[in-house]
Parts: structure tokens; sequence; C-alpha cells
């Protein structure tokens, strides 16, 4: 299973950008697909989250901010990132919760990660 991110970059704050993570491979089915993010000296957090069903979750400081979307028919996630901030700054990557087959159990994978810095 791979997860391949794509859309980040160089944005003034207050800017939009997009992110995509396409999961290919041998997959039944993904549980659970998001966004996390880390900077320099900091553990990884949890951005956003949304499970096959359609639940979300955000980290609050992005709330009202961030919308993630998926596309299960084409094992996708999206996170539109609107009002970016400088805090923003970070390596974002992609996760996914996946089964390989019916009876696997559910295991862990990440994407290469994609830097998003916000700077004037």
């Amino acid at each position: 299973v791979q997860l391949q991110a794509s859309g980040g970059g160089l944005v003034q704050p207050g800017g939009s950008l997009r992110l995509s993570c396409a999961a290919s491979g041998s997959i039944f089915r993904i549980n659970v697909m998001g966004w996390y993010r880390q900077t320099p000296g900091k553990q990884r957090e949890l951005v956003a989250v949304q499970t096959t069903g359609g639940s979300t979750s955000y980290v609050d400081s992005v709330k009202g901010r961030f919308t993630i979307s998926r596309d299960n028919a084409k094992n996708t996630v999206y996170l539109q990132m609107n009002s970016l901030k400088p805090e923003d700054t970070a390596v974002y990557y992609c996760y996914g919760a996946v089964s390989v087959t019916v009876a696997a159990r559910v295991s862990d994978y990440w994407g290469q990660g994609t830097q998003v810095t916000v700077s004037s």
C-alpha cells in the first residue's frame, strides 16, 4: 500500500491550499483516512481525519478553516485549507488505516509528507 500526497507549497497568510492524497496497492478497505502535521522538535499531530462513513475529526486550531473530504471510490482524501496562518507551517503527512484483505487486521500507512509554508 502506498499513499502519495501532493499540493503543498508556499502561500501568504490568509491564503488557501488544497492537499490531495491517493492510496494505491492491495486495498480491501480504508477505514480512516486523513492528515497529520509535524514541525521540527514537535510530535506529529492530527489535523483532520475522516472515516469511510463520513465522520470527521479536526484539531481545534483548524476548525472552521480546514475541510477534509474523501472520494472512497478513488481511495483519495483531500484537505482544503483556507485562511492559512504562519502557525500552520509544517510538513503534512497523509495517513490511512487500511485493511488489505477482508480478514486482515487494520494497519497504519503514511505518505511521504508535503511541505506547507505560510509566510509573507
